[in-house]
């Protein structure tokens, strides 16, 4: 998925929608884990490198795009409720890899991969439930919607990038932020979820 505005921080409490004047929004939504940090712009840069006409935002994606069953609100309440109990945690990203059957380039995720997928698990419920064409398998994705011509190369230049790469491999989920997709396939922040800060015994 591609962004096209840089999410803005709120309290820990639920704020209500974001409104965007202008923009065909569909009904097709996500919930996403952005990456900050030397991290993130590697992952950005990278991703452009693979894929030129993109417009990136590094992110982990924690309901993939979907259909929501009632009222985006109600969706953003459903979230709410559940991440309110959810403490921050770290991710460490691993290698690079390929999902075979629709040529998507990644980078796999070890530590906080378990956190992920509990959180999805726990998510895909209620106005948000929906019946994914793939088992969810968390990542970050560098390139996609490419040529099979282009697999091999791509997997290389990005193998070799990534062991170049002197940065953290590792980022924090401290927050998690509602999307939606438009006409334009432009995904628009709706709301940001705060997580709870792990205590300090």
């Amino acid at each position: 998925m591609e962004s096209s505005q840089k999410s803005q921080r709120e309290s820990g409490q639920f704020q209500g929608l974001r409104t965007t004047n202008g923009e065909r929004k569909i009904n097709s939504f996500a919930l996403v884990a952005y990456i900050e940090g030397p991290l993130g712009r590697f992952l950005d840069d990278l991703r452009r490198e693979t894929v030129p006409d993109c417009v990136p935002r590094a992110h982990v994606t924690i309901l993939p795009p979907r259909p929501v069953q009632g009222s985006a609100l109600a969706a953003a309440e459903q979230i709410h409720n559940y991440l309110k109990g959810v403490h921050s945690f770290e991710v460490h990203a691993s290698e690079v890899e390929v999902f075979e059957s629709t040529s998507v380039i990644y980078i796999g995720l070890s530590c906080g991969r378990s956190e992920l997928i509990r959180m999805h698990d726990a998510l895909n419920a209620g106005s948000l439930n929906f019946n994914e064409p793939h088992q969810y398998h968390p990542h970050v994705t560098l390139a996609q919607g490419i040529r099979p011509e282009q697999v091999e190369p791509l997997v290389e230049l990005s193998k070799r990038r990534w062991a170049e790469y002197n940065g953290p491999r590792h980022f924090e989920v401290d927050s998690i932020t509602f999307v939606q997709n438009t006409l334009d396939n432009r995904w628009l922040d709706l709301a940001e979820y705060k997580l709870r800060a792990v205590p300090v015994l």
